[in-house]
C-alpha cells in the first residue's frame, strides 16, 4: 500500500489498523500494535523520504473510552476514533460517548460520524442490506471537535460516504477541520480519495482545512501527541 501511495505523488499514508474489541476486523492487541511500530520504523528506513504515519482507528467504548492504552496511544502519530458497536443506542447516548471520545486528549480524528453504510455489505446469507444512520446531537459533536481541534474525517469509502452532504456543510459552518479519508483496505483502494474531495468541494470545504493536505511535518505538529 506505501508503494502504491508513492505511485500516486502521495508523500505519507497513515496506516490506522483496528483496536483489540473489534475482533471481526481482526483488530490489534497492544502487543501486536507494539510489532507492528517495529515494522514500521524499518519501513520508513527503506521508504525515506515518503512516510508511514503511526496511527490506529481505536473503537469508541460506550462509555466513551478509547479501545487501548493510553500509553500506546501517546505513542502514535494519528488516532482516528470511531463508534462500532451500539450503533443504535439513544440520541443522548451516543452524543455524550462521541462528546468523550472528541475531547479526548489522544483523539485527532472522529471517523465516519453517523456509521452509516448506503450501499450495505454482503451479509453471510448473501443479502445486502444499508444501515441507517446513528443518531447524535451533530452541532454539539461538531462544535466540540472545533474547539478541541479534533478534524471529522470526511470518508471516501463508496458504502459509507459519511458524513452525509448535509452533515458535513453543517460542520463547515461549525469551523471545524476535516480528514478526507480512503479508509482503503487495499492497494487498489487508495484512488477511493477522489470521492471524499468531490463531496467537499460540493460542501465548501477549503483545502486550508484539511489537515492531510499539509505536509508532513506541519500535519504532526497539529496532531495531539
Amino acid at each position: 500500500m506505501a508503494e502504491t501511495a508513492i505511485d500516486l505523488g502521495h508523500e505519507y499514508l497513515a496506516l490506522t489498523d483496528h483496536s483489540p474489541r473489534l475482533t471481526v476486523a481482526n483488530g490489534l492487541s497492544p502487543e501486536r500494535l507494539e510489532r507492528q511500530l517495529d515494522v514500521v520504523a524499518a519501513l520508513n528506513e527503506e521508504l525515506a523520504p515518503f512516510r508511514i504515519l503511526t496511527g490506529i482507528e481505536v473503537d469508541i467504548l460506550v462509555d466513551g473510552t478509547l479501545d487501548q492504552t493510553d500509553e500506546l496511544l501517546g505513542r502514535l502519530d494519528v488516532v482516528v476514533a470511531s463508534v462500532h458497536s451500539d450503533l443504535r443506542a439513544p440520541r443522548t447516548q451516543m452524543t455524550e460517548r462521541m462528546l468523550a471520545a472528541v475531547e479526548n486528549p489522544h483523539t485527532d480524528v472522529l471517523g465516519h460520524c453517523t456509521g452509516r453504510l448506503v450501499i450495505g455489505r454482503r451479509q453471510r446469507n448473501g443479502s445486502q442490506r444499508p444501515r441507517p444512520e446513528s443518531e447524535f446531537d451533530a452541532d454539539a459533536v461538531f462544535r466540540a471537535c472545533a474547539a478541541s481541534g479534533t478534524a471529522v474525517e470526511i470518508n471516501s469509502r463508496p458504502e459509507r460516504l459519511d458524513p452525509p452532504r448535509r452533515l458535513l456543510a453543517r460542520a463547515v459552518e461549525l469551523g471545524c477541520e476535516f480528514s478526507i479519508d480512503t479508509d482503503a483496505h487495499a492497494p487498489g483502494q487508495l484512488d477511493w480519495q477522489d470521492n471524499g474531495c468531490t463531496r467537499a468541494v460540493e460542501c465548501g470545504v477549503l483545502a486550508e482545512r484539511v489537515v492531510n493536505t499539509r505536509p508532513v511535518g506541519e500535519l504532526l505538529a497539529g496532531t495531539h501527541r
